[in-house]
């Protein structure tokens, strides 16, 4: 966190009220079969259009690399939840500091585990920037990633601590 940020905006979310939660909790329910039906759909029809161009693709490979470029622009939004969800753990543990240490120390190990796997060259490159959602932090505030993440070697990048904190990797500009 930078001196000319605003200390309020790193502190934890208050915990939103109960009947809120269960109503978001009842609308993600009702919710996610409709995403993941609307995922399966836009999947099936890019691979049908694939599957019918691949003479094109034969042929040309900018064709290739546009298919697929329309395919993550369609496919990753429909891969993520609406910032309006509530899962079943969130409802259950709002408010619960310790609930969210051990969640933001969880994704945080993890992202330091893939970033700190040595590199193979046959392999791609380890990730070397990562965002930490704000339901991973919710309860305990983006202060708690920055200070986990910079205990594990990360740095903070520019980020909107009301949705996600951005981390990289500062070993990765040591490496090679």
């Amino acid at each position: 966190m930078h001196v000319y940020e605003d200390p309020t905006t790193w502190a934890p979310e208050r915990v939103r009220p109960k009947g809120q939660l269960v109503f978001r909790f009842v609308l993600t329910v009702l919710y996610t079969p409709v995403q993941f039906l609307m995922w399966l759909v836009a999947f099936v029809i890019f691979l049908a259009i694939s599957l019918v161009t691949e003479i094109i693709t034969v042929f040309s490979t900018s064709y290739e690399q546009g298919l697929f470029k329309a395919g993550d622009r369609v496919l990753d939004p429909l891969s993520k939840w609406p910032a309006w969800c509530v899962s079943w753990p969130e409802l259950r543990h709002e408010g619960d500091a310790a609930y969210y240490r051990a969640r933001t120390e969880k994704a945080v190990g993890r992202w330091t585990k893939r970033a700190s796997v040595p590199r193979d060259p046959k392999k791609p490159r380890p990730p070397v920037e990562c965002a930490i959602p704000l339901r991973h932090y919710r309860g305990v505030g983006g202060a708690y990633v920055a200070q986990v993440a910079v205990a594990q070697g990360w740095e903070l990048r520019p980020t909107d601590v009301r949705k996600e904190v951005r981390l990289w990797w500062s070993a990765a500009s040591h490496i090679d």
